[in-house]
């Protein structure tokens, strides 16, 4: 006990020359600990506190979703990963499309009989952002993390339920612009998720368009 004290003592004034002590502050944070940031960072995955799969989303969007997703939901995902594994625990069916073939091959190795996963080339404005057409409203809730995100989006609309709802991870790049407006013009509404999550050591932003009777309920 009083060897702990004495480095403690003398730690602290270090990590203050260096200017790291906000830093070490951080590891004593309960909200980090208990979304896993901190185990997150470490093995570069997207997992919680118990190794447990998560979207690479903002933890604020994570949480939202959790508590309004339900095992009726029929899911649509660009970008497959430990998202698909999370979704598919908690709805009823995930179809999920990605355009990355060793990423596939990995991942078909993971995914439970609730998944349907589809390798498609990427091409702009082609057959990736065009596979969701196959289902004619079909989905509850589709998610935009993958490539090609604003011709994916303008699909989307197609096979969406008159309820539904598109979750579109990183929507702080201006670059979405475009389908931004899109949804907008369709009568969509936006709502953002600002802050860190798995993996980074920086925030983004996860948002949630949505009509006014909506899955989610919002």
């Amino acid at each position: 006990m009083v060897i702990k004290e004495i480095v403690k003592f003398v730690t602290k004034p270090v990590l203050k020359i260096l200017d790291l002590d906000s830093l070490y502050s951080l590891r004593k944070s309960d909200y980090l600990k208990k979304v896993g940031w901190f185990r997150s960072h470490k093995e570069q995955l997207p997992i919680d506190n118990n190794g447990n799969p998560l979207p690479w989303m903002t933890y604020p969007s994570i949480s939202f979703l959790e508590k309004r997703i339900n095992k009726e939901m029929t899911i649509f995902e660009y970008g497959c990963g430990n998202s698909t594994l999370w979704w598919a625990n908690r709805v009823n069916r995930v179809i999920s499309c990605e355009h990355d073939k060793q990423w596939y091959e990995e991942m078909k190795k993971k995914i439970p009989s609730n998944v349907d996963l589809f390798y498609v080339e990427l091409y702009i404005d082609d057959s990736y952002a065009k596979k969701i057409i196959e289902y004619n409203k079909k989905f509850d809730i589709v998610i935009l993390d993958g490539r090609d995100r604003v011709n994916c989006a303008k699909n989307a609309l197609q096979s969406l339920k008159e309820w539904g709802a598109i979750v579109w991870d990183n929507s702080d790049r201006s670059s979405y612009k475009e389908g931004f407006e899109y949804l907008f013009e369709k009568g969509f509404k936006k709502i953002d998720f600002e802050g860190m999550g798995p993996v980074n050591n920086y925030s983004w932003c996860t948002s949630i368009f949505y009509k006014n009777e909506n899955c989610l309920e919002i």
